[in-house]
């Protein structure tokens, strides 16, 4: 087992201490990144204790500690998951093969854009949530987005590694880049659209969490197989923490969604305007936020039909989610099915390779990983005994990327005319009406235990403290 530096200036499991060209070189990105956090990072509160969990280790059990931390001096590092000798690429034309130590010439470029790809979302994340600190409903949920923000950080700390160890000048230009660009920047955006929406309110960071997140978590999944082998250990340890960014978002929706069914009790009423007056978020509101940041996320898999992820997946670049699972590692002559546009205003099946449908594959296992945790929230409002139930719109609902980009269809995935949809949209997503309403509600609870009025308290602590913790020192 691999240990971890924690008194380097930069913890690590890499042997930082070995390479004195790539430690200087990480060093002289330390400053950089700490400078971005400043100014981009959690808005007035980097002075503060919170209640973090830091990585100490790099296996199942027994890999973080809890203590009080200010942001600023948590222990950012480079940690990979334990080198599996022997290991053998498991999936494309290399199956079999022993798994890269090192970058082959002909994939560097192809190597390089998806790790700065992935490295671009995990700043970006904190950029958009910058300012979500002032309007906490409660100090546990402070303090999960401020745990939610510092690992986003090392996530970044882990794909600077690769840019800077494995690529040379170029992978330490790309690095700096990535703190150059803005979440929501018209000049210097961030790479993917999602990335670039605006959250400024605590349902929609739950939203994201759990969507958003998840998309991450098949993406690090996808990455976890490469036969890249520093690419794979490293995206097998961001999954340890990414686990609770979803938790998070599950928790969160779920806790909405409990507090409005009480209020929905106690005035025995399905009126949603008096559900609204009473301080908390109708159903059909919190159905609205689900369409917009689920179709938001669908487009991070990228276009249904892609010679892109096809040879990804036959170059042993990145491979799908879970492959030992899959009977088939090859792919060779194998084929699916895909539902497109027909150009008539109708919908055609079209047989591709699978090969060339990977991006599908993986984002129909996203939709069935995304079912899991509406299932539960449905649950809630069945036991309620309130006729109503959250459903997931189809994927091809509101798509910007792939076959069904610009296309209208309602959430059932009909299509319709743009004016229809222009007539209904404000059923399917939240309108500016919707956002200033939940808005409104976003009033900071900073006494320990305490929860805004639209948000049940969570079932249980953190760590085994109880909610009454103080996790924030405000």
């Amino acid at each position: 087992m691999s240990t971890i530096d924690l008194q380097a200036l930069i913890p690590n499991n890499v042997g930082l201490n070995d390479n004195r060209q790539l430690q200087r070189a990480l060093e002289h990105w330390q400053p950089a990144f700490l400078k971005w956090w400043e100014e981009m990072g959690p808005s007035d509160f980097n002075a503060r204790d919170v209640y973090l969990r830091t990585a100490v280790g790099v296996d199942a059990g027994g890999w973080a500690q809890y203590g009080y931390t200010p942001m600023p001096d948590y222990r950012w590092g480079i940690f990979l998951a334990d080198r599996q000798e022997g290991r053998k690429i498991g999936f494309g034309d290399f199956m079999g093969q022993d798994a890269w130590q090192d970058v082959p010439g002909e994939f560097r470029s192809t190597f390089r854009r998806l790790i700065v790809t992935q490295g671009d979302t995990e700043p970006a994340s904190v950029e958009q949530q910058r300012l979500l600190g002032h309007t906490a409903p409660s100090l546990y949920d402070l303090r999960n987005l401020f745990q939610v923000n510092v690992e986003e950080g090392r996530h970044l700390w882990a794909m600077v590694y690769l840019l800077h160890a494995y690529f040379g000048r170029d992978g330490r230009e790309e690095a700096e880049e990535l703190l150059e660009r803005h979440s929501g920047d018209p000049d210097k955006p961030r790479i993917l659209g999602t990335f670039n929406e605006p959250m400024d309110n605590w349902l929609s960071f739950f939203m994201f969490t759990y969507f958003t997140d998840r998309d991450g978590k098949f993406q690090l999944k996808s990455l976890a197989e490469s036969a890249f082998d520093p690419l794979s250990r490293t995206c097998q340890f961001m999954l340890t923490e990414e686990a609770h960014h979803m938790f998070v978002g599950e928790t969160g929706v779920g806790r909405v969604i409990r507090r409005t069914l009480e209020v929905m009790k106690e005035l025995d009423t399905d009126d949603w305007k008096k559900v609204r007056e009473a301080g908390a978020i109708d159903l059909p509101t919190i159905q609205k936020f689900m369409n917009f940041w689920f179709s938001s996320s669908l487009d991070l898999f990228g276009s249904e039909a892609s010679s892109n992820a096809a040879n990804y997946f036959s170059n042993g670049i990145k491979g799908r989610p879970d492959e030992t699972k899959f009977a088939d590692h090859v792919e060779t002559d194998t084929s699916m099915t895909i539902q497109v546009p027909d150009g008539k205003g109708g919908v055609k099946d079209e047989t591709i390779s699978v090969r060339n449908g990977i991006n599908e594959v993986t984002r129909l296992e996203y939709v069935k990983d995304c079912n899991v945790g509406v299932t539960r929230w449905n649950m809630a409002v069945k036991r309620s005994g309130i006729p109503f139930e959250f459903k997931l719109p189809s994927i091809r609902f509101r798509r910007n990327v792939g076959a069904w980009a610009g296309l209208h269809t309602d959430p059932q995935g009909n299509p319709v005319t743009a004016a229809e949809f222009e007539a209904k949209k404000g059923e399917w997503l939240f309108s500016e009406d919707d956002l200033r309403f939940v808005k409104s509600l976003m009033q900071p609870v900073t006494q320990p235990g305490k929860m805004a009025a639209w948000i049940a308290p969570p079932d249980r602590g953190i760590n085994a403290q109880p909610v009454e913790y103080e996790y924030v020192k405000l």
